[in-house]
């Protein structure tokens, strides 16, 4: 039997600090627009905190990949490699900062991507111009 033990990176989470993505539209301008302030850096920084775990990233990454955008808990201790309790934690601490939803259907949860909760993050860092696509492909 093997145990995993949660990273520092998941530990440094400090979950009275954690604020919900869903404030980050009403705490922060794009940080291209204008400096951010002290207050909106330090609510920045704790929200990208959560998403700035691999594991999380990951799991976010597999439950998005999936049809409807949602995935068993029951099928999301394979594809990270980790045990059923740390995977658990990792989805709380998502659920709790607003990536994720969770639904419990009989005797499992089904955790699904928040509509909208990538994108708030990703306005935040916004250009407002063109980007190259990651194949090498200007879009706008």
């Amino acid at each position: 039997m093997t145990v995993d033990t949660l990273t520092d990176t998941s530990t440094g989470v400090n979950m009275s600090d954690m604020k919900l993505i869903a404030q980050i539209e009403d705490c922060c301008t794009p940080v291209v627009a204008a400096p951010l302030s002290e207050n909106e850096a330090a609510s920045l920084a704790s929200m990208l905190r959560v998403l700035a775990d691999p594991a999380r990233l990951r799991l976010v990454s597999f439950i998005a990949a999936q049809p409807g955008r949602e995935a068993c808990v029951c099928n999301l201790t394979g594809p990270v490699g980790l045990s059923q309790p740390t995977v658990s934690h990792h989805l709380k601490l998502l659920h709790e900062a607003g990536v994720l939803d969770r639904e419990q259907r009989g005797r499992w949860v089904y955790y699904s991507l928040r509509k909208g909760s990538l994108e708030r993050v990703a306005t935040v860092f916004a250009t407002g111009g063109d980007f190259d696509d990651g194949a090498g492909r200007r879009a706008s």
